[in-house]
């Protein structure tokens, strides 16, 4: 167990392909300051380590909070990122989100900087124990699931991260969906990723649109996973097979997640999410008939209650987990 006081806040920093996030977060999940800003992954991962650390500086600067050992300080870094990581090190090993991120000692470059004990987590996994802590889901087992530029999951079974024999547990999206299927970053084919991801939404529709002038999706320059949605809620029909295909393929990992971990809640998080009930509805419906009938009775399928705030409250919970705080 830690000696740290309880009341001390921790620095949490959150690694994604589009947005880099900072914030300082109290024991009991609040929020003292959030910032966010682009990744620009492009740049290469020196330029997005700068980046964070300056985000960090800003976000402990909003807070009012410290990293000395007087008064109100904070006591930890927290980091969530893609992975494939190592945990026990902080290096980060190639994740398909982050192109040039190979043996990048990332824990070791934050614990420098801030002078503090630096805990790296895979971005997922974090979030899933930031949602069991803090988002006051009355239960002892979760899956939580990141739909965004990437796909990732995490798992919590009574109370506790599931992690794996070599701390790499929980890479969910890459879980085989369809053995013949599309190309994945990671150099497999057919994992849940290539379907669910933002980045695969987005590049489905733009290949179904070329040969599909009419669509109101043409008009776009560039087309995301936002756009896909509007628009097949506004009827085009392009937009809507695209979206159908992604929820039904979410729908049948969620029920498949159901019937091995038999969880009592599946939540739902990251920037695809905020498509809302367009998104939830068909993923829940698809997955809790399509999962055993025991499992899916004793399962719900929900949004995060966290919205952007997710990765950096992961990030924040991993620290405070490490510590021994929680």
């Amino acid at each position: 167990m830690s000696s740290h006081p309880p009341s001390q806040p921790v620095l949490a920093l959150d690694v994604g392909g589009t947005k880099l996030a900072a914030g300082v977060v109290a024991p009991d999940g609040m929020l003292r300051s959030l910032c966010q800003v682009e990744t620009g992954v492009g740049e290469g991962p020196a330029a997005v380590v700068k980046r964070l650390m300056e985000l960090g500086e800003q976000a402990l600067a909003e807070s009012g909070v410290q990293t000395g050992p007087s008064g109100e300080h904070v006591v930890a870094v927290g980091v969530g990122c893609g992975g494939p990581l190592d945990p026990r090190t902080g290096v980060i090993l190639g994740p398909p989100g982050l192109p040039g991120w190979d043996e990048v000692p990332l824990g070791r470059m934050v614990a420098e900087r801030f002078g503090l004990p630096t805990y790296v987590e895979n971005d997922a996994t974090a979030a899933a124990l930031g949602e069991y802590r803090w988002s006051g889901w009355d239960v002892r087992s979760l899956v939580y699931l990141t739909v965004s530029t990437g796909f990732g999951g995490g798992v919590v079974a009574d109370g506790k991260l599931f992690r794996g024999a070599a701390a790499q547990g929980g890479e969910l999206g890459h879980v085989v969906v369809d053995w013949q299927g599309r190309a994945c970053g990671c150099g497999a084919r057919g994992c849940a990723e290539a379907y669910v991801s933002g980045t695969s939404i987005a590049r489905r529709a733009t290949e179904a649109v070329a040969d599909r002038p009419d669509s109101s999706l043409a008009k776009l320059t560039a087309i995301t996973a936002k756009d896909v949605a509007d628009h097949a809620r506004a009827g085009d029909d392009v937009a809507r097979a695209t979206w159908d295909e992604t929820t039904a393929m979410l729908g049948r990992m969620v029920a498949v997640l159901i019937n091995v971990c038999e969880p009592e809640l599946v939540v739902l998080g990251g920037g695809v999410t905020r498509a809302g009930s367009e998104l939830l509805d068909p993923v829940r419906e698809a997955a809790l008939r399509q999962a055993m009938p025991p499992a899916a009775k004793a399962c719900d399928v929900v949004l995060s209650r966290h919205g952007d705030a997710v990765g950096v409250l992961g990030a924040a919970a991993i620290a405070y987990e490490r510590l021994g705080a929680l």
